[in-house]
């Protein structure tokens, strides 16, 4: 997938700086890439000092800052995908800044990882899983 992901998303980029190069020209095109990159990282900083605060504020009443603290990872994913220059990775990055987006994609993340998460115990020497073990003594012998 990962690869996937490094493949298709330079073509991406390439395909939509063409299309944009065209229609506004190449100038008009790295102003726009640039202005974006400066206009994001700005909101990146501001948001993520919220998000600091957030988190803060959570431990302060004795709340779990998990979401908060994956709400700052996903700030620092979008600052990321700023600083690439390109509008697909600006887009991606941009809708990690919209903080009703930005939750929705996490508490789906963590939907997700809970389920995948789901462990069935299997001990060893047993042929189901979830099955338990053997019961039986032990002695010490030296």
């Amino acid at each position: 997938m990962l690869f996937l992901l490094l493949l298709v998303i330079p073509v991406a980029e390439i395909a939509v700086f063409i299309q944009v190069g065209s229609l506004i020209g190449v100038g008009m095109t790295l102003l726009l890439v640039l202005a974006s990159a400066v206009f994001g990282i700005w909101l990146v900083r501001t948001q993520g000092f919220a998000a600091a605060t957030r988190v803060q504020a959570m431990i302060a009443r004795g709340e779990s800052p998990a979401l908060g603290m994956l709400e700052g990872l996903a700030l620092l994913a979008a600052g990321v995908l700023l600083v690439i220059p390109g509008f697909v990775t600006d887009l991606a990055a941009f809708a990690l800044l919209i903080p009703p987006l930005r939750r929705g994609l996490l508490r789906l993340y963590l939907r997700r990882v809970r389920l995948e998460g789901t462990v069935t115990h299997h001990y060893p020497g047993t042929d189901k899983p979830g099955s338990t073990p053997l019961e039986g003594e032990s002695r010490r012998e030296d």
